[in-house]
């Protein structure tokens, strides 16, 4: 089975009015440190990570997702990447070209089929990281990133056709049917993954966290500042992996995860698993139960920012 030209999940992109209120929310309690400050825009870096940034934050009028981005091992990559997207008809924001982000580098954006701005980039600098220490409650990395679609089903097929990312598993309830979609484009389980929701929205933004005790001490020290907890601490079946789920101060929903399974790109075989088994959604059983309220928290707003590409 053919790999994808892109490698992995290298940042979100989030723009909000109450750009203080986030900003506080990501670099003071959530655990991420502030790399720079571009006219404005902020970009926050995982210690544990040598991406340049994981999260970039702007402000706007409108609550909107500015773009997700990907890496691909070299600039020939992005190059192959974007005309293969342009002949195939798929909008392009820009063509390939030099980066003015942090880390510069080379990249191209253009439009999935429900008008996010996708990323896409090669010969980025990367960043001094260190080992996260044992009981040091902050992210290592990015793990992965959730989207809402009215249609997933053509979401998923785009983003299968069009960036060669595979099916890991999916999840599925009798009244409902599917609703959500884990996509990898390397061996972790899922980088990507779409949601069947009401309306194009970011779901939720995943951050990897060293090991158990760190992921309990952070969920801890979120639940005593008063973070709107939604769901957890506890294990998904699919992916294996802890979860513990909160609101930032504008709605969007984050999670403290670890553990994330690693799979056999050639060889994994994906599944259909029921969430009517309450050990699916989570196999400790001491998050509280996954119901329509606790999936409704995850729908967001409306995303303001389809098919307009964001200022920077």
């Amino acid at each position: 089975m053919a790999r994808p030209l892109i490698t992995h999940l290298r940042h979100v992109a989030l723009a909000m009015p109450d750009l203080d209120k986030q900003l506080a929310f990501y670099r003071d309690l959530w655990g991420l440190t502030e790399v720079a400050n571009d006219s404005g825009t902020h970009f926050l870096a995982a210690e544990g990570s040598p991406e340049n940034y994981i999260v970039r934050l702007r402000r706007d009028e409108h609550k909107r997702m500015d773009l997700v981005a990907f890496g691909t091992a070299t600039a020939a990559d992005v190059d192959v990447l974007a005309e293969q997207l342009a002949r195939q008809g798929v909008q392009l924001v820009h063509p390939p070209r030099p980066l003015q982000t942090p880390g510069g580098g080379y990249g191209a954006r253009f439009f999935d089929c429900d008008g996010r701005v996708v990323e896409i980039s090669a010969a980025v600098d990367t960043r001094a990281y260190r080992k996260i220490e044992e009981r040091e409650s902050i992210p290592v990395r990015l793990s992965h990133f959730v989207v809402n679609s009215p249609n997933p089903e053509a979401t998923v097929a785009w983003y299968e056709k069009y960036l060669q990312f595979r099916l890991s598993d999916t999840l599925t309830l009798p009244h409902l049917g599917n609703f959500m979609w884990f996509l990898r484009c390397n061996e972790w389980h899922h980088s990507f993954a779409v949601a069947r929701g009401p309306h194009v929205a970011v779901n939720h933004v995943s951050f990897e966290m060293r090991g158990i005790d760190e992921y309990m001490r952070g969920t801890g020290r979120l639940l005593r500042a008063g973070a709107n907890k939604i769901w957890g601490p506890g294990r998904h079946f699919a992916g294996d992996n802890t979860f513990s789920y909160f609101h930032d101060p504008v709605g969007n929903t984050v999670e403290y995860t670890t553990e994330l399974e690693l799979v056999d790109w050639d060889n994994w075989h994906p599944s259909v698993h029921d969430v009517a088994d309450p050990k699916v959604t989570d196999q400790w059983g001491t998050a509280n139960p996954m119901d329509e309220s606790v999936a409704a928290q995850q729908f967001n707003d409306p995303d303001k920012g389809l098919f307009i590409a964001p200022p920077l």
